[in-house]
Order: structure tokens, then C-alpha cells, then sequence
């Protein structure tokens, strides 16, 4: 064989070697490679901040926040008696305040008034707030929120009111008229005040708070509220026991003078 031949022959074998090893170390590196890219698909990426969907901050609060949790399930399974309940429990809680603060001795009567008073109307009042989160929903939302609020403070305040201090007055023992002189003595005054207060609750509520959770959002304000109004009726029947004192002693002291 001449040299040239020779030549030929041991650098087409060497060539030949060199693509099976260029080959085979291919091979290789895709084998090794493939796991990392299922790995690396969108199931198993490293999430960023950008991408981790933040919960609600009433949703981080740890023991509160199974608490509420818990009251949801509770409400969505049985809401007339979720609502009895948290009705008694905010009830319970304000008149207990108020009677502290008037610095008097507990009176057990005035607190039964009280639970029957939040025990006949939790069911209405709840049933109001559905309806109304159902209704006067327009396109727009800044409509639908301002009107919802409006509703609800001309209506249902004033409504609830002459309740909450008629029934004080009737379940005292006091007459009709003693009654209408009481709402005339309280609604007004309590009224004024809601307008302070209760339109800016009511809407955080309907904008921020789920339903399940709006009566608690509110009853957290209704013990102060209650509190107040517990207050207001103590003022106005201590007025009325005042005015009646004079009234009796004004006899005796003509005849006195006579």
C-alpha cells in the first residue's frame, strides 16, 4: 500500500472516531440534562415575590383569624342561630359597660330587658342586611355603595331606634304615653349621633368585609354603639323620674304655701 493510501486510511478511522466521541458525549449531556428541565418546568419553579398571591391582612391573624373562619362555617350552616347567639353575646357585653360606667349597683332586671330587647330583632336585622347586599346594585359601585348607606341610615336606623328605646320604656312598665315622650326624649339624640359613625362602618363593610363576616365586623361596633344607647336610655328615664318627681311634689308645695 503506498504511503498516500495509508495516510488516507488513518485519518478517515480517526475522524471517524472523533464524531462517534463528539456523538456520544452529546448523548451524554442530554441524558444529564433532561431531569434538570423537568425540574425546572412552571410546576417546581421557585416562586418570587412577585408571584406569591399575598392573602388579606384579616386573613393573617393567626387565633383570630380561625376564630372568624369558624364563625363563617358556623354562619353558613346555621345563620338564624349564629345570629341569635352573637346578637345576645354584643347585647350582653354593652349593657354590662354601661351599667359600669354609670357607676351604679349591677341591676340583673335591666340586663334581661336587654337580651329579650337584641333577641326579638337579630333575626330582622340580619335578614334587613341580606336584603340590602342584594339590592341597589348598579353599575356603578360608587352608586351602589352610596345608596345602600343612604337606605340603610334613613331607614332602618331610625326604625330600630324607636325600637330598641320603645321596648326599654314598655318592658319597664310605662304606658303609652310615657313611651311616646321616652322616643321623643331618645331617637332624635341617637340618631344624630349614628350619622357619625354607622355610614362609615356600613360602607367599609359592603366594600371590604365578606357577608359571612359583616355581622361580626359590625357587632365589634355595635358594643360601643349599644353601650351608648344603653347610656341614653338610662339619662332620658332618669329625666323622666326627675320630671315626675316634680310633678307630684308640685301639689304639696301649693297646699304647703296655701
Amino acid at each position: 500500500m503506498a504511503p498516500t493510501s495509508l495516510y488516507r486510511a488513518v485519518f478517515r478511522r480517526h475522524v471517524t472516531f472523533l464524531r462517534q466521541m463528539r456523538q456520544r458525549r452529546a448523548q451524554s449531556t442530554k441524558n444529564d440534562a433532561s431531569p434538570t428541565t423537568k425540574s425546572a418546568g412552571p410546576e417546581s419553579e421557585i416562586p418570587v415575590p412577585n408571584q406569591v398571591p399575598t392573602l388579606p391582612f384579616w386573613q393573617r391573624l393567626g387565633p383570630l383569624t380561625r376564630a372568624a373562619e369558624g364563625f363563617a362555617r358556623m354562619q353558613r350552616k346555621r345563620p338564624y342561630a349564629t345570629q341569635l347567639c352573637s346578637s345576645l353575646v354584643v347585647y350582653l357585653c354593652s349593657d354590662l359597660s354601661a351599667q359600669s360606667i354609670g357607676g351604679r349597683e349591677y341591676d340583673p332586671t335591666r340586663t334581661a330587658r336587654t337580651l329579650v330587647i337584641g333577641g326579638i330583632c337579630s333575626i330582622p336585622s340580619y335578614k334587613w342586611f341580606v336584603w340590602l347586599s342584594l339590592s341597589f346594585n348598579y353599575p356603578s359601585r360608587l352608586l351602589s355603595l352610596g345608596t345602600k348607606v343612604l337606605v340603610n341610615q334613613l331607614t332602618f336606623t331610625p326604625i330600630f331606634n324607636t325600637y330598641f328605646f320603645g321596648m326599654q320604656a314598655a318592658l319597664t312598665g310605662s304606658g303609652p304615653t310615657e313611651i311616646w315622650e321616652h322616643i321623643k326624649r331618645t331617637v332624635p339624640v341617637s340618631f344624630v349621633n349614628s350619622c357619625k359613625i354607622w355610614p362609615a362602618v356600613t360602607a367599609f363593610s359592603f366594600t371590604f368585609v365578606p357577608l359571612e363576616y359583616r355581622s361580626i365586623f359590625a357587632g365589634v361596633f355595635a358594643v360601643g354603639w349599644q353601650t351608648y344607647l344603653s347610656i341614653l336610655n338610662r339619662r332620658a328615664e332618669d329625666d323622666a323620674a326627675r320630671h315626675n318627681a316634680v310633678l307630684v311634689s308640685a301639689p304639696s308645695i301649693e297646699k304647703m304655701a296655701a
